[in-house]
């Protein structure tokens, strides 16, 4: 029994997760083909260079806190290897579709910076959004501590202002997302709930993706992209209780949300930038 059991929680969904990078990586080629094909002046490389694929890898898992604390609480509220395959197909998925789109954007848009601005700023107010909703759950876990439940009761109050101002366009393009507050759910529903987070997440990395698409080849960027998001699924499953243990502490929600600020912070800033280059 222990051995089927092990076969299920780790064995089996660690060959799903490598069969979804494979498939992934397949799509991103067929992608690539068909658009040196269709596209003019379209000529992105395929090739395997290792510098590239652990460039993007590492860029990935520069931002890897904010994904991290969201499937930590994903692991919390829904336990059991058929929520971890949802996960991990939904969230590889969302990291792959979202990382597809900025080629695809980077490609067929490359003059039309402001809709590169209009999708990094929606991103960013999503982002404050989420920081929020982490600063809420901290400043639940911190009652006994003083000094840091009184800083979040203020970071949260300011975000909330900013919140309110948006929140009425923001509802109409993207449903609320909370990080904390996870309900249990069904396959089907946890798979779609895990898609939002890292689809949004790879919308605010457009400011920090596509000036790098110069420097690097583009196909071994992505595919480190990819396999960046593996590396971390697997870390992350591997110790389902450690894993909770580290994001119910209100010190580490603290620091997520305001990894959440800083990339909100850094969205706006390139946002604000691209729209004064277009006008």
């Amino acid at each position: 029994m222990k051995k089927e059991s092990f076969w299920l929680t780790q064995i089996l969904p660690l060959a799903l997760t490598g069969v979804i990078f494979a498939g992934l990586s397949l799509v991103l080629f067929i992608m690539v083909k068909l658009t040196n094909h269709f596209v003019p002046g379209s000529d992105i490389l395929i090739n395997w260079h290792v510098s590239d694929i652990l460039f993007g890898m590492l860029v990935y898992l520069k931002t890897s806190v904010d994904f991290a604390i969201f499937i930590g609480n994903l692991i919390r509220n829904n336990p059991g290897y058929k929520s971890r395959i949802a996960v991990e197909m939904s969230t590889a998925l969302a990291n792959a579709l979202g990382t597809i789109l900025i080629l695809v954007l980077w490609t067929f848009f490359k003059e039309l910076d402001w809709l590169l601005g209009i999708m990094v700023f929606i991103a960013s107010l999503a982002l404050a959004r989420m920081a929020q909703d982490g600063l809420e759950h901290a400043r639940k876990e911190s009652v006994k501590l003083s000094g840091l439940h009184h800083f979040v009761t203020i970071t949260e109050i300011i975000l909330s202002k900013i919140n309110q101002v948006f929140g009425p366009v923001l509802n109409r393009i993207i449903p609320k997302t909370s990080l904390s507050n996870i309900p249990k759910l069904s396959f089907w529903s946890l798979f779609a709930f895990a898609f939002t987070v890292p689809f949004i997440l790879g919308l605010d990395n457009f400011a920090g993706y596509v000036p790098l698409f110069s420097v690097v080849k583009v196909f071994g960027f992505s595919i480190g992209v990819f396999l960046g998001h593996m590396i971390l699924n697997i870390l992350l499953y591997l110790s389902p209780s450690k894993t909770i243990k580290v994001v119910v502490n209100p010190i580490i929600s603290l620091m997520g949300s305001l990894v959440f600020v800083g990339l909100a912070v850094y969205g706006f800033v390139e946002s604000i930038k691209i729209f004064s280059r277009v006008f």
